[in-house]
């Protein structure tokens, strides 16, 4: 029998420590649904949860601040730096570790929105998602105040998936990684507690189109062991160098990959799934997800570029600018005619995709500092946006709080009457717009800078034309919230605390990181990926 080196199974646990907080936590959570009384397992979840992610996010800083990543200007070139963890199925590199930064800060914030039931108890999420609307088993979930929790440990396990997600260097690590971020969501999109029906069809959606995508990426795998004989994404990057194998399933396999990376960030063709997801599913995990997810998938999408696409990108040019001009195009204008304030930033979601591919297409060094500073302004903003949306509810003549106003006329009057609510959606509206002072702006200025240092001048030209176009649909939300009269069939739950300080918080770091980019960047610049 054949041995195996003791080195060869050396892991480096104090780099993964994050991340296996995080997905040992998930765990555990699953076992408290069994162990603690069923009346104090909210409560008990609800402090686990983000004492969990904050825990992971000290691990991070202890683990990661003397650890030397490499710096550089050229990814494509590099040929040394990075850590190899355990077997080489995972790197940790500047980007895999801004990566993880990112997602932990955007899942503790998210959690904050999740975890806040109001002082209403008119939580987001159904008592029992099992029930049926309107049945008597529903009325007596509702008389015992009984609520779900596993829908926490849920919420720890895709964390979990989203930080593997941009620290894999193997393409069957990244499909398992995708699907650990992608099963969890699939069941939270079906808990809303208003509007059953339409959550429970935005899961099968979602489930559905991602199953396919799912088959796209496994397929594009499978092509590319075929070309390299290999699952390793750098030992890929080298047979593509020394072509060692036919190029009908190289570009196949590229292509089949890609579809199920852009189905993740909601780049058309591939979008039709945003916007009825977002719409549907509570409104807490849409902002969880549309922030974790479209960072995870990017950066995983910028590992995979830098490496492998790179190399062909004289066959890829004509699809990805027909990708990022779709999605720029169908992001702006179907957002115009959008009156749901839900559907309306599913739109805007999906034409900041297309701004980012913007700068992953450059394949310019300032590219990868631009998607990570990218990514984290437009989640911060997303959280904020969707915390707000979850507060702003419906209300009967006889003052009966019901479910969220996402009619954005039903929203006229909120800047009068409830100012500080109205004020930091103004915030995150302007980030979203990319208007100065703002994150978002910094954001889109190194996107674009990255696509004109590219050579990809027109596609700036189409999303600056595009970014000008969309700031119409959000000026015209903060018209009806400050312009228009109040209405009564719209009323404010006050929120427990945790939603509100995480609205607080991500109003105030988009605000410093517009008017104050320069740290954050140049902790992101160090960001580069290791290729040969």
């Amino acid at each position: 029998m054949g041995s195996f080196s003791q080195s060869s199974f050396d892991i480096a646990w104090g780099l993964l420590a994050p991340v296996t907080i995080v997905l040992v936590a998930g765990a555990l959570g699953v076992l408290l649904e069994a162990f603690v009384p069923r009346r104090a397992r909210w409560r008990v979840q609800a402090i686990f949860t983000p004492a969990v992610l904050a825990l992971a996010l000290v691990a991070f800083v202890f683990a990661y601040a003397g650890t030397p990543l490499r710096d550089g200007v050229d990814p494509v070139m590099i040929s040394a730096g990075g850590s190899s963890v355990g077997t080489g199925e995972l790197v940790v590199d500047g980007l895999a570790a801004g990566g993880q930064a990112i997602i932990l800060v955007i899942a503790l914030l998210s959690v904050l929105v999740v975890i806040d039931r109001t002082r209403s108890h008119a939580s987001a999420f159904a008592g029992q998602p099992s029930d049926v609307p309107g049945s008597f088993e529903e009325e007596q979930t509702e008389r015992r105040a009984y609520q779900r929790s596993e829908i926490l440990p849920l919420l720890l396990l895709s964390t979990g998936g989203m930080m593997l997600f941009p620290m894999c260097s193997s393409m069957l690590t990244l499909f398992v990684a995708l699907e650990v971020m992608s099963l969890p969501l699939y069941v939270l999109c079906a808990t809303a507690r208003h509007r059953r029906l339409l959550s429970q069809e935005a899961a099968i959606k979602y489930f559905i189109l991602g199953a396919f995508s799912s088959a796209f990426f496994l397929m594009g795998i499978a092509f590319l062991f075929g070309y390299a004989g290999t699952l390793s994404i750098a030992d890929l990057a080298r047979s593509i160098s020394a072509g060692t194998g036919p190029d009908l399933l190289l570009i196949g396999g590229i292509v089949m990959v890609a579809v199920g990376l852009l189905f993740k960030v909601g780049a058309a063709p591939f979008h039709a799934w945003t916007p009825d997801v977002y719409q549907g599913a509570p409104t807490p995990v849409t902002g969880f997800m549309a922030a974790g997810v479209k960072a995870a998938a990017f950066l995983a999408l910028v590992r995979f570029y830098f490496t492998v696409v790179a190399q062909m990108r004289e066959h890829m040019t004509i699809i990805m600018w027909a990708v990022i001009i779709l999605t720029i195009v169908v992001g702006t204008f179907f957002g115009l005619v959008q009156d749901n304030v839900k559907r309306m930033l599913a739109y805007s979601s999906i034409a900041h995709a297309g701004f980012i591919l913007i700068a992953v297409q450059s394949y310019d060094s300032k590219a990868l500092a631009a998607t990570l500073f990218y990514v984290l302004s437009y989640g911060l903003a997303t959280i904020g946006a969707f915390g707000i949306i979850m507060l702003v509810r419906r209300a009967t003549r006889q003052g009966v709080i019901e479910a969220e106003q996402h009619d954005m006329r039903e929203w006229a009057g909120l800047g009068r009457t409830h100012p500080w609510l109205a004020v930091p959606m103004v915030v995150f509206l302007l980030s979203f717009a990319g208007i100065p002072l703002t994150s978002g702006f910094i954001g889109k200025w190194l996107a674009f800078a990255a696509g004109v240092s590219g050579g990809l001048v027109p596609l700036v030209i189409v999303a600056v034309v595009a970014s000008a176009i969309t700031a119409f649909y959000y000026f015209r939300l903060v018209k009806v919230m400050f312009l228009d009269e109040p209405t009564e069939a719209t009323a404010v739950v006050t929120a427990q605390g945790t939603a509100t300080a995480a609205i607080a918080m991500c109003a105030i770091a988009t605000v410093l990181l517009g008017v104050f980019p320069g740290p954050v960047l140049d902790l992101l610049a160090r960001a580069v990926i290791v290729v040969l």
